[in-house]
């Protein structure tokens, strides 16, 4: 029951909603995933967080990631909360690109007001994404800080770029009605967690204490 929920390419959604995009790998996924997407819910201001398991990272080595159905079994495990969806959209439409994510969404659900969130370490790096200017040409961004990852990311050539389109962190709960492009850095959440640190140097999952 849980993997046919995982798959569901599109999650529940009706017109107006406020949904914010937590795309990544989910290898595994752990209580940081969750306690972003509750931070983003409330500084947001939004109805749901959906979580996009990517069928493997670009810009990653995926040699060691786990199977899509094992990850999105442990993903609803972790989100724990009716207002997180759990999608593999990715593997479903066949790509590994957001931007490819993003256009596929905003061509077949109307009506709906889509913030893609990233961690700060995602902002530093997002010059590497594919066709990241169309990403944010497409959709508001929320960055949640990561210290130590906050100078780097804001010095970054994506945050530089974009830095005219930035909203005061005390606006943050308008970013779900800004037209693209419009980012926002989200301070506050303290979280020193990462699924790097909860894998064993083979690449298996760690077992839960």
């Amino acid at each position: 029951m849980q993997s046919q929920s995982a798959a569901q390419a599109i999650p529940f959604h009706t017109k107006g909603m406020r949904i914010g995009l937590l795309g990544g790998s989910f290898n595994p996924p752990h209580a940081a995933h969750r306690a972003i997407s509750l931070f983003a819910i409330k500084r947001l201001k939004l109805d749901r967080v959906w979580w996009l398991l990517t069928p493997g990272n670009p810009l990653k080595d995926n040699g060691r990631l786990h199977g899509l159905a094992e990850r999105a079994d442990a993903a609803l495990d972790i989100a724990d909360d009716p207002r997180i969806d759990v999608s593999c959209l990715e593997a479903v439409i066949g790509t590994r690109y957001t931007v490819d994510t993003i256009i596929h969404l905003r061509r077949r659900v109307s009506g709906v007001h889509f913030v893609w969130i990233m961690g700060a370490d995602n902002l530093a790096q997002f010059h590497r994404w594919q066709n990241w200017r169309r990403i944010a040409a497409e959709v508001p961004i929320a960055v949640i800080d990561r210290p130590p990852q906050s100078f780097r990311a804001l010095a970054a050539p994506a945050a530089q770029a974009l830095a005219r389109y930035r909203l005061p962190e005390n606006q943050a709960a308008r970013l779900a009605d800004q037209h693209a492009p419009a980012w926002a850095f989200l301070t506050g959440l303290k979280l020193d967690m990462s699924s790097t640190g909860l894998r064993n140097p083979d690449g298996s999952w760690k077992a839960k204490k």
